[in-house]
């Protein structure tokens, strides 16, 4: 809360994993802060995990019945209408680390480029937009490069 009573924005990133994100963090949570100004988002609160390949692959088998490994799943809380609160409660974001190492390299970009990609893929996710059709397609994705060209990372990087 700041000095008004108000919640702020309330975001956390967590590495799982063995590697070494260090170099990469400091951007990342600069990059989301800057997503939800962009956004005009208050109050809201969502977690990004960095996990490895065979939890990302549980994770996917359990909760979307897919048995692969997948680069991004969001859980979206706002999708259960049985959850109340005075601010938004977005959900968390999951990661798989390997997979943006390898995407990164597969499309010549930097790791911090592809880990940028997915958590602001994610977080489009748990605000709702989808790309199930190709219209929601169109609008998800280029929200999600004008935001990271706004921010300074683009594909070249």
């Amino acid at each position: 809360m700041d000095g008004d009573g108000k919640m702020n924005n309330v975001y956390e990133i967590f590495n799982e994993t063995n590697h070494d994100l260090s170099k990469e963090m400091d951007k990342l949570y600069e990059l989301l802060a800057f997503a939800l100004k962009k956004e005009n988002l208050e109050n809201v609160e969502f977690n990004v995990i960095f996990v490895d390949r065979n939890t990302i692959h549980e994770m996917n088998r359990t909760y979307r019945h897919v048995d692969r490994v997948t680069d991004v799943i969001s859980f979206a809380l706002e999708d259960n209408p049985t959850i109340e609160l005075d601010h938004r409660l977005l959900g968390d974001i999951y990661i798989c680390v390997e997979k943006a190492e390898e995407q990164a390299q597969e499309y010549g970009h930097s790791f911090l480029r592809e880990l940028s990609f997915l958590m602001i893929h994610g977080l489009l996710h748990l605000l709702g937009y989808d790309h199930m059709k190709e219209e929601e397609e169109k609008v998800m994705f280029q929200k999600q490069e004008d935001i990271l060209n706004a921010f300074g990372i683009r594909r070249e990087n």
